[in-house]
């Protein structure tokens, strides 16, 4: 028999659990002999993770659900695998659900052509849709679901005691989850679900990929801070709701001004910029 690593009590991480990396974090929540896992991962490392699951001496059985965080193939491609052996139901957000049961690539973001990433991505058929307001029971433990949109449409938080499962929402370094447009990003949702996070009492973040950490306030703001800006910059193309300098360069057109490039204009430019150093862009949320 394995020796159960807890990170919590009734909280097993697999990665630690392995003693290397698998690859995303799979948590195994589990009370009075039942489990559930939160993601899988890839289906090359199901295997390893049921056989984890059995030298910890857990009843395949006592399954109780594998739960999504959401569809991404990083995060799901083994599920269809992992519920053939523990013959246990798939829970994901409606929106999640749609994603993995049609496999989408670009929802799943399992291709991404300019990349050269073309993954498999098997169907999965999903048993019970959840969505904010849910609650998981697990004998006395239950598990509080929230919408937490941004990276992905079907993003879920899960909320136990005073821990949050916050999935690609943040992790340890202030990175968020990819933010990309054609994989259903929004930039606005994203900054409210951080605001969310961050103000809840949970003592703990469990992300979905590194190390679980503390409750970091002032990484979090940082965040939600920096992500405010891409709102208003190209960095993030079609995902931006809106660009100034394009419009203050269409308003130029519109009044038919050319570009002023003499010295004088130069340094009267230089002055302007100068006095808007350090403001926050137009609109940008705070």
């Amino acid at each position: 028999m394995l020796r159960r690593r807890y990170l919590f009590p009734n909280v097993i991480e697999m990665n630690y659990q392995a003693g290397h990396r698998l690859g995303v974090n799979s948590y195994l929540i589990e009370d009075a002999g039942d489990f559930v896992l939160l993601d899988v991962g890839y289906e090359d490392v199901v295997e390893e993770v049921i056989d984890l699951i059995r030298r910890m001496d857990f009843s395949l059985s006592a399954c109780k659900g594998i739960i999504a965080t959401h569809a991404d193939v990083d995060h799901t491609q083994g599920f269809h695998r992992a519920a053939e052996i523990l013959r246990a139901p798939i829970l994901a957000h409606p929106f999640a659900a749609e994603a993995m049961e049609s496999a989408d690539p670009e929802m799943t973001f399992s291709r991404i052509k300019a990349q050269d990433i073309d993954l498999p991505m098997p169907r999965v058929k999903v048993d019970q849709r959840i969505d904010e307001g849910s609650i998981i029971e697990l004998g006395q433990i239950k598990l509080d679901v929230w919408s937490t949109p941004g990276h992905a449409r079907g993003q879920l938080t899960f909320k136990m005691r005073d821990l949050l499962f916050v999935g690609d929402n943040i992790y340890k370094d202030g990175s968020v989850g990819v933010i990309d447009a054609h994989h259903g990003s929004n930039i606005p949702d994203f900054i409210s679900s951080l605001r969310r996070i961050r103000d809840d009492s949970a003592s703990f973040w469990l992300p979905s990929h590194g190390p679980v950490f503390r409750k970091d306030v002032p990484l979090i703001e940082s965040t939600i801070d920096r992500l405010s800006t891409y709102q208003y910059l190209a960095d993030f193309g079609t995902c931006a709701v809106g660009w100034p300098l394009l419009a203050e360069w269409e308003q130029e057109i519109t009044s038919g001004r050319l570009p002023d490039f003499s010295p004088s204009a130069e340094v009267s430019n230089a002055d302007t910029t100068t006095s808007k150093r350090g403001k926050r862009l137009p609109g940008a949320l705070s």
